[in-house]
């Protein structure tokens, strides 16, 4: 396949190759995340170059390599508290379980972590968020205390705190830095500050006031013990919608490896209007990858019409995204247990659950591009590549976008439930 691939590109033009170049970049803009995607920084500009080179076997083989590193890539964060700061409760509401469900991190009053545990996200079992102990005991002193955890493994560190942090959280953070890794801090249980401060003076209460007094004491308590410049992000682990968790989920992917970011948006739990709309960003960079891979081939005259359109493939990516966002069928039914109704019920407002519904479509429009299609097939060359990569990115992020508005219809739905 790859001589007749070469001895057909022989036949091609500079400007061809140029015009394909030009014509895929073009359409990255509108795909690429502004939030942190896939492709490592740099690599985008080596796959525009190859393209003009009309070296489009390099450009399938940049997008491979990108592609399998990303699929195979683990993520290991490691989170790192006292007892009762809700640590448990944090690594819990990430993995989307509750505190008595199977698997969950044991929490209670005492001090329940006496050593590393490692919680596999019960969906993406490459994703581990490790429960690790808080520093300050004879055991585990902030001077040795990374290389007692093998701090080498994990991709990031929390640490978290539901009151002060402490002399010991600002030692491990300067070691944290010294060793090249990432570390936040987290303040826990703003909620209960919150539901104290509107007991306490329920004619006085304000949220923002109340909110800029806990960060301004946090910041203030990080500056005292030592740590310059220092991010917090205040969370509750009942409402990870709320508050700061948003920045911090937009933190943590932009400053993740390129390779290691798909596996923390994907596992993410759909709990706000802004978690969807980061992950409906981050996988359409995925798909302008997928698109001009898989139009390369379209180069060589009749490829297309040989090669055929797989449907079964189609069928998977949208059940993969129904998944991210947590629209698979086991989902579905969990989520028609709490809010009280039936499956059947959720499929009658959701629409990406019927996929011939969706590849479906016998417009006028569809068949005069159906037509247009087969025409620049039987050519090749950049038309035929072009129409053929348009068709992919359209039925993908058909899928992807159908599955995102779906997600927000069920979220709240979910929300005006509980009101």
């Amino acid at each position: 396949m790859d001589a007749l691939i070469s001895d057909f590109l022989k036949n091609l033009t500079q400007k061809n190759f140029q015009q394909l170049a030009a014509d895929f970049m073009s359409q990255s803009a509108a795909f690429i995340s502004t939030a942190g995607g896939v492709i490592p920084p740099g690599t985008l500009s080596k796959i525009e170059v190859v393209l003009k080179e009309g070296n489009l076997r390099a450009a399938v083989d940049i997008i491979e390599e990108i592609l399998s590193e990303v699929e195979n890539a683990a993520l290991e964060v490691a989170v790192i508290g006292e007892s009762g700061t809700g640590k448990s409760s944090f690594i819990n509401a990430l993995r989307g379980l509750g505190h008595e469900e199977e698997g969950a991190a044991e929490v209670g009053v005492v001090e329940t972590t006496m050593k590393k545990t490692p919680y596999k996200h019960p969906k993406y079992p490459n994703v581990t968020f490790w429960d690790l102990p808080g520093t300050g005991t004879p055991t585990f002193t902030p001077d040795t205390y990374l290389e007692a955890v093998g701090f080498a493994t994990f991709d990031c560190f929390i640490i978290i705190s539901s009151s002060r942090f402490t002399c010991n959280d600002a030692l491990l953070a300067r070691k944290i830095q010294e060793a090249g890794k990432n570390f936040y801090f987290v303040r826990s249980k703003v909620d209960c500050d919150f539901d104290n401060e509107r007991r306490a003076k329920p004619q006085s209460f304000k949220r923002e006031r109340v909110l800029q007094l806990i960060r301004d004491y946090c910041l203030a308590n990080l500056y005292d013990i030592g740590v310059p410049d220092p991010r917090i992000f205040l969370v509750s682990n009942f409402e990870l919608h709320d508050f700061d968790f948003p920045d911090l989920q937009r933190t943590l992917l932009g400053e993740l490896p390129a390779h290691k970011r798909q596996a923390f948006a994907v596992m993410l739990p759909t709990l706000s209007d802004a978690c969807i709309e980061l992950k409906r960003g981050f996988l359409k960079e995925k798909i302008w990858l997928e698109a001009v891979k898989s139009s390369a081939l379209a180069f060589i005259p009749l490829m297309p019409i040989f090669k055929g359109f797989d449907l079964s493939e189609q069928e998977a990516c949208l059940k993969l995204y129904r998944k991210y966002f947590g629209l698979d069928d086991e989902s579905i039914a969990e989520t028609a247990m709490k809010l009280g109704t039936s499956v059947q019920d959720i499929k009658g407002y959701t629409r990406c659950l019927d996929f011939w519904a969706l590849v479906k479509d016998d417009s006028t429009a569809a068949k005069a591009m159906r037509c247009a299609e087969s025409f620049c097939s039987v050519n090749g060359g950049v038309t035929s590549v072009v129409a053929q990569f348009l068709k992919a990115c359209f039925l993908r992020s058909k899928f992807l976008d159908t599955v995102a508005d779906d997600a927000k219809l069920l979220l709240r739905k979910t929300i005006n439930a509980h009101i």
